[in-house]
């Protein structure tokens, strides 16, 4: 969790307020030639937006203040490891779905293998762990994956049961 913590803590000023948030989503949209208004980019902005809400809710930290590290990995935690997979896949999905709307170029609701490299690219992962992550998560040599495939494979990795990296540390 530190590791996404600092991913998203881009300024390094210790905290992370909804404009961290936000940028990822812009940097994903930019990597994939998607104006910052555009509907896609809007709604997966709008989903990062309503993750960090959730968690700065959960957190106790009220409207306008960062999230520390402290609290950041505290949240993180009960919604890894208390509350279960369910609240993990209901908190991640629409990001999940977000994603797929700004990186999936031909419209078939899948990420192929180039658009995966691009978007784990985009939030800092070189091409070849990238490529290597794809290789480890398709399932039997797909060549895309889709939606329930991706979240499965983000909690996975942050379930520790992932054996390749999908955030650059």
């Amino acid at each position: 969790m530190k590791t996404r913590f600092d991913r998203w803590d881009r300024d390094r000023s210790g905290g992370l307020d909804r404009g961290d948030f936000e940028s990822e989503a812009l940097r994903i949209a930019e990597a994939f030639g998607v104006a910052a208004d555009a509907p896609a980019a809007m709604r997966l902005r709008a989903a990062l937006r309503g993750l960090f809400e959730l968690c700065a809710d959960h957190a106790g930290v009220p409207p306008g203040e960062a999230i520390s590290e402290v609290q950041f990995v505290k949240v993180s935690e009960d919604l890894i490891f208390e509350q279960g997979e369910a609240a993990f896949n209901r908190a991640l999905r629409p990001v999940v779905a977000g994603v797929i709307g700004v990186c999936d170029r031909d419209g078939d609701e899948r990420v192929d293998r180039e658009e995966f490299v691009r978007w784990l690219t985009a939030l800092g992962l070189d091409d070849t762990a990238a490529e290597e992550a794809f290789e480890h998560i398709a399932p039997d040599g797909a060549e895309a994956l889709c939606l329930d495939e991706l979240l499965a494979a983000i909690r996975d990795y942050h379930y520790g049961r992932l054996e390749v990296e999908l955030i650059a540390g």
